[in-house]
């Protein structure tokens, strides 16, 4: 099969769903609105966060803002579509009906948020069936608003978006991230980001799955992969970089699976390097980097 070469998710759930033209637009225009909304009150809450907590796992925090956008979110989604369940990242979860789900992040990149640091935004995704069908980011610190749905293309604000046309590892600029239990695991995403920095102009680690996705789409970036994330991070930036244009599948290659948390997105040259090079990875000594409890036994790690 040749790079890009699979079925979309995004037209498989366009199909699926049996969505007509006018109703997938309300739908799209609903996912930008409640985006914008979460994204309104997020910008009323940079520099007065109030209580900043962990929940889980050390690091992952969560803030007034994270609380107050999701209500925000879900208040536009009750009243746009009152009949669809939601998955929120906050708890905001919320049954209903039928096959499509709303899949809620209020504020992706909280500890930016929470540092000051600029790169967050809140996601609004829609799937069928657990596929990615359309979605809305916005980044209010840039003034952006990227959205995407089959047929009607991938935006930022009214500027179409395409993947970029990098065409080997050797000249594309690559991002990442590291999920909160890497601390307590040995498969840390460390080896990679160290194995395809060498190989590559850079890798960033910006924070932000949602907005890492959204700037694959816009070509700003050629390639993401991650592990350990959540549906809400992945819905709506996976139907942009698809949408786009780009490639999304799992490690291997295989079609993406929402709950396995990880993925590649990126150009369609990029596809196989990629999928090689994460294939190549083994995960590095723990007493490498000062974690000498997550080292594998002797025999262990080939």
């Amino acid at each position: 099969m040749s790079p890009g070469s699979a079925p979309k998710l995004s037209d498989q759930a366009l199909l699926g769903s049996g969505l007509d033209g006018p109703e997938l637009e309300r739908l799209a225009a609903v996912a930008r609105e409640a985006a914008q909304a979460g994204a309104a009150v997020l910008r009323r809450h940079v520099g007065q966060l109030g209580e900043v907590r962990e929940k889980g796992s050390a690091g992952n925090l969560v803030t007034a803002a994270d609380l107050a956008a999701e209500a925000a979110v879900l208040e536009v989604l009750k009243q746009q579509t009152p009949g669809f369940p939601v998955l929120a990242e906050e708890g905001g979860q919320r049954d209903g009906e039928g096959s499509l789900r709303w899949v809620v992040d209020p504020l992706d990149g909280t500890t930016n948020f929470a540092h000051g640091y600029p790169f967050y935004g809140t996601s609004v995704g829609l799937t069928w069936e657990a596929l990615p069908l359309l979605g809305a980011i916005a980044v209010p610190a840039f003034d952006e608003l990227f959205w995407a749905a089959p047929g009607l293309g991938a935006w930022r604000n009214d500027q179409a978006l395409r993947v970029s046309r990098c065409q080997q590892l050797a000249d594309a600029l690559l991002v990442t991230g590291f999920a909160y239990d890497r601390i307590e695991r040995q498969d840390n995403n460390y080896a990679e980001f160290a194995w395809f920095t060498h190989r590559s102009h850079g890798v960033r680690r910006a924070g932000a799955a949602a907005v890492d996705l959204a700037y694959v789409a816009s070509g700003q970036l050629d390639g993401y992969w991650e592990r350990g994330l959540s549906p809400w991070d992945l819905v709506a930036g996976v139907v942009l970089v698809e949408q786009a244009g780009g490639v999304v599948c799992a490690y291997d290659g295989s079609p993406l699976d929402l709950a396995s948390g990880r993925l590649i997105a990126c150009a369609p040259a990029l596809r196989h390097p990629l999928i090689e090079g994460l294939a190549a990875c083994r995960p590095l000594p723990g007493a490498s980097y000062g974690a000498p409890e997550l080292d594998p036994p002797a025999q262990g790690n080939p």
